[in-house]
């Protein structure tokens, strides 16, 4: 059974960067794709009404997806080598704020960031809070 263990989240002020890290144990190989999804706190889901949204996708040939708010600003990258999926964040803004989970799907590149958003997914980790001040 596959394990995702989030780390690399924290508080920054708009315009800063952070690198979230998720490690897997186990055999992630038999997945198609992995990604981020994002669940706003309690304060940002009571100003916006957002719930969960997937940020980005990654498959196994290392093909990337991402949802429009967060393109040119984040960036998704294995190292496979190492078991690990990164989520590269710059620029951030308040409206990125919330906790980043790390999960694992057998979904094609082209729904995976539906499925993320969904919660259709086969394994998942606990998360790391990200937040971000004006």
């Amino acid at each position: 059974q596959v394990h995702l263990v989030e780390s690399g989240g924290g508080s920054v002020q708009a315009g800063g960067s952070l690198t979230l890290a998720c490690v897997a144990s186990g055999d992630t190989h038999t997945y198609s794709s992995m990604g981020w999804f994002r669940q706003a706190t309690g304060k940002e889901r009571e100003a916006t009404g957002k719930e969960r949204e997937g940020v980005a996708a990654i498959d196994s040939d290392g093909a990337t997806d991402y949802r429009d708010s967060v393109k040119g600003r984040f960036t998704i990258s294995q190292d496979r080598a190492k078991n690990t999926l990164y989520l590269h964040m710059n620029n951030l803004k308040p409206e990125d704020s919330g906790m980043y989970t790390c999960a694992a799907d057998d979904s094609n590149l082209a729904t995976m960031l539906d499925y993320l958003t969904a919660g259709y997914l086969e394994v998942w980790g606990q998360g790391t809070l990200v937040t971000v001040s004006p």
